[in-house]
């Protein structure tokens, strides 16, 4: 297994491939993170689903789940916005080394869970094809669907992360048509690009509002109070 790339994940695979999911390591499981640019929203919640997992894991490796973004527009080899870096830190999380990147169909051929920054994103990944719409779903509506999910139902730790994760992909899936957002404004992320460093701080505070449950139910650990 080859060392985890820093500015993209944790726990990478050796890129053996599974039948059917080309560049997919049956021992690794890839959420990519999508948003417009890839340098305010998606690099934020990579980062700090990284951190939040390396937390509830107590520092060891992300037991096979790779964490990455990329943006639909994505200025390609830009770095994170300085904004965004300032709010990364504030969590404690590490924003080095990171650069953006465009959105490719390799992105979304790996990927085990797709979650989006807007709706709009959403239908772009899915446009793309790779039977890509049982796995991609806006991150607040990824939440949504996690808090309802039972996590007795879930593979148990012991069977390892990413058989979990692979199990609760398809459990979102199959709520989605029954527990409908309340608005549809309720499962975007707003774009802070150009915006002052407080509104950068509400999106970062949306974002891990919005994570820790996702973490909680991937990991089967709580956030330390």
């Amino acid at each position: 297994m080859t060392a985890p790339d820093p500015g993209r994940g944790i726990g990478d695979g050796d890129g053996t491939q599974l039948p059917g999911r080309p560049g997919q390591a049956p021992d690794t499981f890839r959420i990519l993170h999508v948003s417009t640019g890839n340098v305010c929203r998606s690099p934020i919640t990579e980062r700090l689903t990284r951190h939040f997992l390396a937390d509830r894991l107590g520092g060891r490796a992300g037991g096979g789940l790779i964490v990455e973004s990329a943006g639909t527009w994505g200025h390609e080899g830009a770095p994170m916005e300085a904004h965004a870096e300032t709010v990364l830190g504030e969590f404690g999380a590490d924003a080095s080394g990171f650069t953006g990147r465009e959105l490719l169909d390799e992105h979304v051929i790996r990927a085990g869970l797709v979650l989006t920054a807007t709706r709009d994103h959403r239908a772009q990944v899915i446009s793309m094809g790779h039977s890509a719409g049982l796995r991609t779903f806006t991150l607040k509506e990824f939440t949504r669907l996690v808090n309802a999910i039972d996590p007795a139902t879930l593979p148990p730790l012991e069977d390892g992360l990413v058989e979990r994760a692979r199990a609760l992909v398809r459990a979102a899936a199959a709520l989605r048509g029954w527990l409908l957002a309340p608005t549809a404004e309720a499962d975007e992320v707003y774009d802070p690009y150009g915006a002052p460093l407080t509104f950068f701080r509400s999106i970062g505070d949306e974002i891990h509002q919005a994570l820790d449950p996702v973490v909680t139910a991937l990991t089967g650990v709580p956030a330390r109070t």
